[in-house]
């Protein structure tokens, strides 16, 4: 049994040794402590920083209690092997910046205060690990949003504090909102937990948020055709056509897969005089939601995803488009795909929205293979004679 001069250490009833080292102006952690020590006071202090072996005297430590200090750095390593600890207590500091990490090996752990500092985020992973975390206390703090899933896995989570703390209450933390109204997480002083922005929204509390200013988004996906005419100089323009609903308005951004490229567009590549403004030339995207890929080819063949992303979530949907050249169309689209039908007869024109009741898994566009024919000129211009299109998907998906 040792214990520092500025400490006072006894054995309590249950056998837990207790070092007492609190109100003693001490500036750093201080050196001789026991090995067998349980329960650490380190309370109102000076202490500013905690270095990788600073507990390191002490792996049998399980209530640590650092509140009132000055500690505005916490090295990565300070707790990590304190793999018994139950107890932390972090409350009136000056962090800003925490080794989250370090929490991965607390397993332990029942009781964690870090409120009263300077925290302006932390991972939505942060807590995972801890199953027996009971009370987690995060109010005055200067959190402005919490990522969704920050306390998913935490079946053992009874009291949480995350109260004065300036969110901005964007819908990126309406998930909080449906957290607590379905969550058996008693929320101290919930109606204190306030939005700072937007202005709209400011004094109001996060729980209050209007149900109808955070909608989830919708999409719904639709091909045009320039099928107005049979005759076509410029080859055929595959056309997709992407709507979204939801609030804030989603963003809405396009993968593309083919055989031999995957493509992320995020937001329209054409400006208003008609420029592209990125490199993929070969795929338009306008404001609009609409995305025209000129003198479609086999090498364009594959799955276009129209994503419609907001605060609130993110919804996407799909067509395998693929292209068929032969003088049977029937014959050619079964023997690229056995499974798909031959729906003979139907044609889609501009405007035509695809069945969400159809089953089957690809947007099959068949035409026969350019000829020549003689202008009024005399000359010989293409002709592309486009054929039936055909549907094995229905031509308007939603989600």
């Amino acid at each position: 049994l040792s214990c520092p001069s500025a400490c006072s250490c006894s054995t309590k009833k249950n056998g837990r040794l207790l070092a007492e080292c609190a109100y003693k102006d001490l500036q750093e952690v201080p050196k001789g402590l026991s090995s067998n020590v349980s329960i650490l006071t380190l309370s109102a202090n000076r202490i500013s920083w905690l270095g990788q072996g600073s507990f390191a005297e002490v792996p049998e430590v399980q209530s640590l209690w650092l509140g009132y200090n000055q500690i505005g750095v916490v090295e990565p390593g300070a707790f990590s092997l304190l793999v018994h600890l139950k107890n932390l207590d972090l409350s009136h500091n000056k962090i800003a910046d925490f080794p989250w990490q370090d929490l991965r090996n607390l397993s332990g752990l029942q009781i964690l205060k870090m409120n009263n500092n300077h925290l302006a985020g932390l991972p939505w992973d942060a807590f995972r690990s801890l199953k027996d975390l009971r009370s987690l206390w995060l109010n005055d703090n200067e959190l402005t949003t919490l990522a969704e899933g920050t306390f998913d896995n935490l079946p053992s989570l009874s009291q949480l504090q995350v109260f004065n703390n300036p969110f901005n209450c964007s819908c990126k933390v309406f998930w909080l909102k449906k957290w607590t109204e379905n969550t058996s997480v008693s929320i101290t002083k919930g109606g204190s937990t306030l939005c700072v922005a937007p202005s709209r929204l400011k004094g109001r509390a996060v729980m209050d948020i209007p149900d109808h200013y955070c909608v989830a988004p919708s999409v719904q996906l639709t091909y045009l055709s320039n099928l107005d005419n049979t005759v076509m100089y410029d080859g055929l323009t595959l056309t997709l056509h992407c709507s979204v609903a939801g609030s804030p308005l989603p963003e809405i951004r396009w993968k593309i897969q083919t055989s031999s490229h995957r493509i992320e567009i995020s937001g329209p590549n054409v400006a208003r005089d008609g420029n592209v403004k990125q490199s993929q030339e070969r795929f338009l995207v306008f404001k609009n939601g609409t995305m025209a890929i000129p003198n479609f080819s086999k090498q364009d063949e594959g799955i276009y995803t129209c994503l419609a992303v907001n605060d609130v979530g993110m919804r996407d949907v799909s067509v395998n488009v693929a292209l068929a050249g032969s003088e049977n169309p029937a014959e050619d689209l079964l023997q690229d795909d056995p499974q798909a039908s031959y729906l003979g007869g139907q044609s889609c024109f501009k405007g035509d929205e695809m069945d969400p009741s159809g089953t089957g898994e690809k947007l099959v566009i068949v035409y026969h293979m350019p000829r020549k024919s003689k202008s009024r000129a005399g000359g010989s211009v293409p002709q592309v004679h486009l054929g039936t299109l055909l549907l094995a998907l229905g031509i308007m998906l939603c989600c």
